[in-house]
């Protein structure tokens, strides 16, 4: 598979067989951004939480796409009164087989609404998400704080990539980032969630520098093959 990072915490992913999705598409208010959520093409949109810069051009992209969302119920009935057809609500702790893989959604520990005429709409848990296909295992840990029981995952599931926030304020920073990924034991980290905004400036390549694993920084538009 191909992940391609696009900057804050957008990924798409195309699998061998052509099958595309597309991880939290905050494009179009996205400073880092290498696309244009215009130009965007995709089969699925998978959704960690519900705030603004991780829900992002869901709805223009799901309908141009006619692209199946996937998130958390809360998540997936905002998307259907907004008129995107296609929706597949997960929740924490439950797994799926999609015909191009298998997604679990996982704890994050963080909060989740999307602000609409001035009123937060509660949006659900948020999430991590797992993502098994072509016999790799990818970790898109959405925002969320470091917590014990990542060293859960890092038993249960041997996994490849793991993208993990090290903005701070609003989730974790580098050092505890650090210690997620101790828990985790990937054999790749890379960081996300980070130099969008002013609140969440950090340093990437001192992160990946101090890491155990293998730690790569990922400039917007820079793909890896897995």
């Amino acid at each position: 598979m191909k992940i391609t990072y696009h900057g804050h915490a957008v990924l798409s992913v195309v699998l061998d067989e052509g099958i595309r999705l597309l991880f939290d598409p905050f494009i179009s208010q996205n400073l880092l951004a290498d696309i244009s959520a215009e130009d965007v093409e995709t089969d699925y949109i998978l959704i960690t939480h519900g705030h603004d810069d991780h829900i992002g051009d869901m709805f223009s992209i799901a309908k141009k796409n006619n692209a199946t969302v996937i998130g958390l119920p809360e998540v997936c009935t905002y998307a259907a009164s907004k008129g995107i057809e296609n929706t597949h609500g997960m929740n924490i702790g439950g797994g799926y087989d999609f015909p191009f893989g298998r997604v679990k959604f996982t704890h994050a520990q963080h909060s989740s609404g999307y602000q609409e005429n001035g009123q937060m709409i509660y949006m659900g848990e948020p999430a991590g998400i797992l993502l098994q296909a072509e016999g790799k295992t990818i970790y898109h840990a959405g925002d969320t704080a470091d917590y014990s029981d990542l060293s859960l995952l890092g038993e249960q599931y041997d996994i490849d990539v793991a993208f993990l926030p090290i903005g701070d304020n609003f989730t974790m920073g580098p050092e505890d980032a650090l210690r997620a990924a101790n828990r985790l034991k990937a054999k790749t980290v890379v960081p996300i969630h980070y130099n969008t905004f002013p609140q969440i400036k950090q340093d990437p390549q001192k992160f990946v520098e101090q890491l155990t694993s293998v730690g790569k920084v990922m400039n917007s538009g820079e793909a890896i093959e897995v």
